[in-house]
């Protein structure tokens, strides 16, 4: 297959070096904004040809959430592959859950008893953060729908990954980047936080890869922690990484050692398809290279 043949949302490579492969997962169901079935993957050994899908993972029948099972993010963590994705049941908020793997296809099951994001929140789209201290934390996104000016807040987790630990802390909200413009959509009004993902700067800096509403539809924009602490003042970049149409992204690097950006685009079910946009970093900032194809 070819990236413009899959269908996801929400992409998110790991690339395994050990065994030359990357593996591609996501938001898979033909329909995520309903009930959910699972969380497939694809790999390819090049980033052109891609084999899959394949499950990896189905929810046990105790499981609580029976849909909006979005944006699955997979991380080699003490020796083990930790998946964090967000879900949703009737009468239930949504929060992202931790599930474990012994081998980055999976498959995965339920880590955590139930989400680590507050249960009377509605949230989404946890990241893993290890600090310098090596303590692990969840980045999150506290949903606009129930704030208005969304949020991307951080918890701290346990070492296993089995639970939170204390309150979360405020990192910054969707009206702090100028980019960002008001959504209006499913009887609400406000501004969106969604995707975030960190990239470390050979300076120190901590950069966070993060979505919203722009001028020209879903885009993905760029926050800056010079210091390169987590809780710290967070710069945003005036203008997106991608402006169009696309968003929910993340950075991982080739083989070779060359960056690419992960996105979907367009931001319309059933046409969605994942994108690898080169990009490079210069001065402690992430930019697109135009020097290098994107791969669609």
């Amino acid at each position: 297959m070819k990236l413009n043949q899959i269908q996801i949302r929400d992409p998110f490579v790991l690339p395994d070096p050990r065994q030359g492969v990357y593996y591609l997962f996501g938001s898979t169901d033909p329909d995520p904004w309903e009930a959910g079935t699972g969380f497939d993957v694809y790999t390819s050994r090049d980033l052109v040809e891609w084999e899959g899908p394949s499950a990896a993972f189905r929810p046990p029948e105790d499981f609580w959430s029976n849909k909006n099972f979005w944006a699955p993010e997979v991380h080699e963590y003490r020796g083990r592959y930790y998946m964090l994705a967000s879900f949703k049941a009737d009468g239930c908020c949504r929060g992202t859950q931790i599930l474990v793997a012994d081998a980055p296809a999976g498959p995965y099951r339920p880590h955590s008893p139930r989400p680590l994001t507050p249960r009377d929140w509605e949230c989404l789209d946890g990241t893993l953060f290890v600090d310098d201290q090596g303590d692990p934390w969840m980045v999150f996104c506290h949903e606009w729908m129930q704030v208005g000016d969304g949020e991307i807040c951080a918890i701290r987790l346990s070492p296993d990954l089995t639970a939170s630990l204390g309150e979360p802390i405020l990192l910054f909200r969707a009206s702090a980047a100028e980019w960002v413009i008001e959504h209006r959509g499913e009887g609400y009004t406000g501004r969106v936080t969604d995707g975030p993902f960190f990239y470390r700067a050979r300076s120190g800096a901590l950069l966070m890869l993060w979505s919203s509403m722009g001028r020209e539809g879903y885009a993905m924009g760029v926050a800056v922690s010079p210091s390169g602490a987590l809780n710290c003042p967070w710069e945003q970049q005036s203008v997106p990484l991608y402006g169009k149409n696309g968003g929910h992204g993340m950075i991982f690097s080739d083989f070779g050692g060359a960056l690419y950006m992960t996105l979907h685009t367009p931001n319309e079910t059933p046409n969605e398809r994942p994108v690898f946009v080169p990009v490079v970093e210069q001065n402690g900032r992430i930019e697109q290279d135009a020097s290098r194809v994107t791969l669609r």
